[in-house]
């Protein structure tokens, strides 16, 4: 159980709140349910959120958010890299103008490293909450006003997360629902489903995310394994239904283990947005993949989830604990580590034998 040392007598009075987690998609994710307490105890307050584009459309399902603030990093790395200093300048400039005009009296930095202190230093709030080490990283603590201890050093996103909002004593229940699924995307693709499915029924419906973002395919489980879950739920009456994320590259990897799958799997439908892929999840009774920001957003849905673990922190990594979830991992010499390898021993020894039986067990 995560202990906050140094927890406020008092919460601070706050009328504009600035929330720092600028990606990735997961850590965006499991960041939400913690922030959406600032909703419950600031119900008056203008409350925005500083992300990267990557992860900026998960937000749009967050409905007690009043503004998103996109950090144009994909725009300054390409100017920077088309040697466009002005162009670069220009972005920045017009950013922090931005950024100070919000006139934010309390920053959350959720995420903690340098980048993220400098950048609620440079809002001009006057109070700035951030993680002391090891939960802060990169000296990004020395921006802030308050730094919070926490013990013990590790936990999982999930409960650092509750720990920011536990130093403000102001309580650690959610909103509800945490995401909110728009009906008419979710009532397309139930329909779509229904199409391309013969004898569709949702209730036997299993997702399968093959997929990680081609900076993280050592995350990937094998291309055979999959299919054989495949064939297996398909073969205990499942229909397996083979769905990515808007990441590059995700697709190709999903079209490798639709046809391993020999015919029991199903292509998904289009998901070009993560709030529609958060929709095509709700749909499901199961969802089979790895540590990836799918994955968690699928468990925060109340989608029962079998998580394929290899090179990534068992505890760091726990599925949101609200909803059913169970784990297939292989402890071998060299994990958890940092970075992960090509060869990512830790996933191909997974059994695909062991995910199926987990999964039966689950969906029963």
């Amino acid at each position: 159980m995560l202990h906050c040392q140094n927890q406020l007598v008092q919460a601070p009075k706050a009328s504009r709140i600035l929330i720092i987690r600028l990606g990735a998609v997961g850590d965006v994710v499991r960041t939400v349910p913690a922030a959406s307490c600032l909703r419950k105890y600031y119900p008056d307050a203008h409350i925005a959120w500083l992300v990267e584009p990557k992860a900026k459309t998960i937000l749009d399902s967050v409905v007690w958010l009043d503004k998103v603030v996109i950090f144009p990093r994909d725009s300054l790395k390409e100017a920077a890299t088309k040697g466009n200093l002005l162009t670069a300048g220009r972005l920045l400039r017009t950013f922090f103008q931005d950024l100070r005009s919000s006139d934010f009296d309390l920053v959350l930095d959720f995420h903690s490293i340098f980048k993220s202190g400098l950048l609620g230093f440079l809002s001009g709030a006057a109070r700035r909450v951030a993680y002391s080490p090891p939960y802060g990283k990169e000296f990004g603590h020395l921006f802030a006003t308050d730094r919070i201890e926490l013990s013990p050093t590790k936990s999982s996103r999930f409960e650092r997360n509750r720990g920011m909002i536990s130093f403000l004593g102001i309580g650690t229940t959610s909103v509800d629902p945490v995401f909110s699924i728009e009906s008419g995307i979710r009532d397309a693709l139930h329909a779509r489903l229904r199409e391309d499915i013969p004898g569709f029924n949702q209730e036997r419906l299993v997702c399968i995310n093959p997929g990680a973002s081609s900076g993280a395919a050592y995350k990937r489980y094998t291309v055979d394994g999959y299919g054989e879950v495949a064939r297996g739920l398909s073969k205990a009456g499942y229909l397996p239904l083979l769905t990515w994320g808007p990441a590059s590259g995700e697709r190709d990897f999903v079209k490798a283990v639709y046809n391993a799958a020999k015919g029991a799997a199903y292509f998904s439908p289009a998901t070009p947005s993560l709030a529609s892929l958060a929709a095509l999840l709700s749909l499901s009774r199961l969802y089979v993949g790895g540590d990836t920001g799918p994955m968690h957003l699928a468990s925060l849905l109340g989608i029962p989830v079998i998580q394929l673990m290899g090179p990534t922190d068992p505890i760091e990594n726990t599925p949101y604990e609200g909803t059913p979830w169970d784990r297939v991992r292989i402890d071998i010499a060299c994990n958890p580590c940092r970075h992960g390898c090509a060869a990512a021993p830790c996933m191909s020894l997974i059994s695909p034998e062991e995910i199926l039986r987990k999964a039966i067990r689950l969906l029963a």
